[in-house]
């Protein structure tokens, strides 16, 4: 079974919206998260170690997020809508 999605998939965020995005602590662009990069998030969040920017425990799986141009802070998208609060943030 692999994980990738189908040819027809839908874009994980839509590439015009993505252009105009910026974090909202630092204002640098955004690109969307490598799965390498979801899988270390993933890992830590199954063994309870990762916490928001905001020091809240987080206790859902992240699907899709968008990175920090500098590769330090990871933000999930849940339900197609990018959660771009700095607390929410999680560091990488």
């Amino acid at each position: 079974m692999s994980d990738s999605k189908p040819a027809d998939a839908a874009p994980v965020i839509d590439p015009g919206l993505l252009e105009i995005l910026a974090c909202p602590a630092t204002h640098q662009p955004l690109r969307v998260a490598q799965a390498a990069e979801l899988e270390r998030v993933n890992a830590r969040i199954a063994a309870g170690e990762q916490k928001t920017a905001g020091g809240e425990v987080v206790g859902q799986r992240v699907a899709a997020g968008l990175v920090r141009e500098d590769g330090a802070v990871l933000y999930p998208i849940r339900d197609r809508i990018p959660v771009l609060l700095v607390d929410e943030g999680l560091p990488l």
